[in-house]
C-alpha cells in the first residue's frame, strides 16, 4: 500500500544519513558560503543540512528553506524550534533575483523536474550569486539496472513494462549537467562527482530498505500497478540471493554537485 504523505516525510527524515548527506557533503567540502548575506536551499527536505549551514554561516548569513510539501515543512519547523535554529522554513516562492547563494537538492528528482528546479534556483538568485544543485548523474544504480534487466525478461509485464534502457539514458551524464547550468545562464561552472557505494545483507534488506521501498522502487516501477510492482519487487529480490548468495549486495550511485554563478 502506497504510504502517505505524513509517512513519507518521516521516512524522508529517516535516510538523510543514507542518502542525502552522501550529497550534502559534496556541498560542505566544495562551496564556501561565507561571503553570502542570504541563502536559499531548495527541496530542503526535513532541514538537516540546512540547519547545519545556519549553525555554521548563521551569524552573517540569513538561511531560508524551502521544503517540498507542509508534512515535511512540519518535521523541519519542529526541529528548528528543538534546536533552537534561525532556519526560515516555509513553502513560498521566493522572488526573482533575491538571494546571494542558493542551493538545489534533485537527488531524487526526475531529468525533467530536476532542470525546472535548477533554473528556478537561477531565477530567485542575483546576478553573480554562487548557485549549486545536486543529483545522481549517469552511471548510477548500474549494478540494479543490469538485474532488473533480467527480471524483465522472465517476467510477462505486457505494454507497461517500465524500459530499463530509458532508466539507464534518462540519468545525465555530468557533462550533461553543466551544458544545462550554461543554457540556463551559469557562468563559470565546477562540478565535482563521487562514487558512493550502498551496501545490503541480502535481497530481502533490498527491497524493504526505506530509501530503496519508498523511494527508488516506486521511480523505477512507476509504469507498473501495485501488483506488477510486486511481482518485480520479489523477483529482483530473488535475483539478488540467486547471484550473490551469501555475499552482501552493493550498488553504486555517482553523486554529483555542480556548481558556478548567475551570469
Amino acid at each position: 500500500m502506497p504510504k502517505t504523505e505524513k509517512e513519507l516525510a518521516f521516512i524522508t527524515d529517516l535516510i538523510h544519513d543514507e542518502w542525502t548527506r552522501r550529497f550534502t557533503e559534496l556541498v560542505d567540502k566544495h562551496i564556501d558560503l561565507a561571503d553570502s548575506e542570504n541563502l536559499a536551499y531548495l527541496k530542503a527536505g526535513t532541514g538537516n543540512h540546512a540547519m547545519q549551514l545556519g549553525e555554521k554561516y548563521g551569524e552573517k548569513t540569513d538561511v531560508f528553506a524551502s521544503c517540498e510539501n507542509a508534512e515535511v515543512l512540519q518535521i523541519a519547523m519542529d526541529k528548528a524550534v528543538a534546536l533552537r535554529s534561525s532556519v526560515d522554513f516555509s513553502q513560498i516562492r521566493f522572488e526573482d533575483d533575491s538571494f546571494d547563494a542558493v542551493l538545489a537538492d534533485a537527488s531524487f528528482e526526475t531529468a525533467d523536474d530536476a532542470a525546472d528546479l535548477i533554473e528556478e534556483a537561477i531565477r530567485i538568485a542575483r546576478v553573480g550569486a554562487d548557485v549549486a544543485f545536486f543529483l545522481p548523474s549517469s552511471g548510477s544504480f548500474g549494478e540494479v539496472f543490469s538485474l532488473l534487466w533480467e527480471v524483465m525478461a522472465a517476467e510477462d509485464l505486457g505494454p507497461d513494462a517500465p524500459n530499463v534502457e530509458e532508466l539507464i539514458t534518462e540519468l545525465p551524464t555530468a557533462a550533461e549537467l553543466e551544458t544545462l547550468a550554461a543554457s540556463l545562464g551559469m557562468v563559470n561552472i565546477q562540478r565535482e562527482v563521487v562514487t558512493e557505494v550502498f551496501e545490503f545483507e541480502n535481497g530481502g534488506a533490498f527491497i524493504t530498505s526505506p530509501l530503496v521501498e519508498n523511494f527508488l522502487l516506486p521511480r523505477w516501477l512507476r509504469s507498473l500497478d501495485e501488483d506488477g510492482a510486486g511481482r518485480v519487487t520479489k523477483a529482483l529480490s530473488r535475483l539478488i540471493d540467486d547471484e550473490d548468495g551469501s555475499l552482501s549486495f552493493r550498488f553504486s550511485v555517482k553523486a554529483t554537485l555542480v556548481a558556478g554563478e548567475k551570469g
